[in-house]
C-alpha cells in the first residue's frame, strides 16, 4: 500500500455515510479499505463502521453489523450494510436475485469498440493470483458474466463509462472491460499500463438503487467521486 494511501483510509471520524436508518447504513468506500477481513489483518470498513455506530449512539457491548456487498479493495463507491438480523437476510435476498441496480463509473484510456454494448463473457478466477480471465465461449468452471455499458464522456486522454451489472462476478467490470482492449486507469494487474498515485484504480461505484428491506420504500443513493482532478472533471 502507498504511504500516502494509509491518510485517505476510513476511521470512526472521517467515515462517508450516505444513508442511514434503524435498519441499514451506507457509506462511500475510500480506495485502499477492505469491506471484510481478510488475510492482511487491516481493519475492514465493517469494524469502521461499527465503531462510528458505537460512538454515535453510545451503545455497550458489542454492535451488529451484516455485510451483504463488496466492493475491490482500490475500488471507491457505494457499500450498503445491514444493522440489524432481520434486515441482512432480506438484504442478501435483494443481491442474490439481482433486485438491485448497481451503477459503476470507470475510467478508461482506450475507445471501446462501441459507444455502448453489452458484454458476455464466461469469466474464470484463479486463486493463486486473484485473478478472472474471460472468455467469449463457456468453458469449464466459467461463470456467465454480464454487463452493459455506454461512454457517458470523453475526456482530454480518457474516456469516462457507465456501467451496469446483471451479474456479479469476480472482478467482473475489470476483467471484462480488459478484455476489448480496455482496462481500467491505475488497474496493472488487468493490463493498464502505471499505477495510479493512491494505489487505487479509476473504478467507483456511483450508484445504488434497490427497496428497502423492511420499510418496502424505494432508496436510492449516489456516491460522489474521489477528490481527483481527472474525477472533477467528469462532472
Amino acid at each position: 500500500m502507498a504511504k500516502n494511501q494509509e491518510k485517505i483510509l476510513s476511521n470512526k471520524d472521517n467515515l462517508q455515510v450516505l444513508y442511514e436508518d434503524n435498519h441499514l447504513i451506507i457509506v462511500n468506500k475510500r480506495a485502499g479499505d477492505i469491506v471484510q477481513g481478510d488475510k492482511t489483518g487491516d481493519k475492514p470498513l465493517s469494524e469502521v463502521v461499527k465503531s462510528y455506530i458505537k460512538d454515535k449512539y453510545q451503545k455497550p457491548g458489542n454492535v451488529y453489523l451484516g455485510v451483504a456487498h463488496r466492493l475491490d479493495r482500490p475500488t471507491t463507491g457505494v457499500v450498503v450494510f445491514a444493522k440489524t438480523s432481520k434486515a441482512l437476510p432480506r438484504l442478501n435476498k435483494i443481491f442474490a436475485e439481482k433486485d438491485a441496480k448497481k451503477t459503476y463509473w470507470a475510467l478508461v484510456k482506450q475507445l471501446p469498440p462501441k459507444t455502448e454494448d453489452t458484454l458476455i463473457h464466461w469469466l474464470r478466477k484463479n486463486p493463486k493470483n486473484n485473478k478472472s480471465t474471460a472468455y467469449n465461449k463457456e468453458i469449464a468452471e466459467g461463470k456467465k458474466a454480464i454487463l452493459h455499458y455506454k461512454i457517458l464522456k470523453e475526456l482530454d486522454r480518457y474516456y469516462l463509462l457507465e456501467i451496469e451489472l446483471e451479474t456479479g462476478r469476480h472482478h467482473q467490470i475489470r476483467s471484462q472491460l480488459s478484455s476489448i482492449g480496455c482496462p481500467i486507469k491505475g488497474d496493472l494487474k488487468y493490463g493498464f499500463d502505471r499505477s495510479n498515485p493512491d494505489a487505487s484504480i479509476s473504478l467507483h461505484a456511483r450508484g445504488l438503487s434497490f427497496i428497502h428491506p423492511v420499510s418496502n420504500k424505494k432508496i436510492d443513493v449516489e456516491a460522489p467521486l474521489p477528490e481527483d482532478p481527472l474525477w472533477n472533471a467528469c462532472l
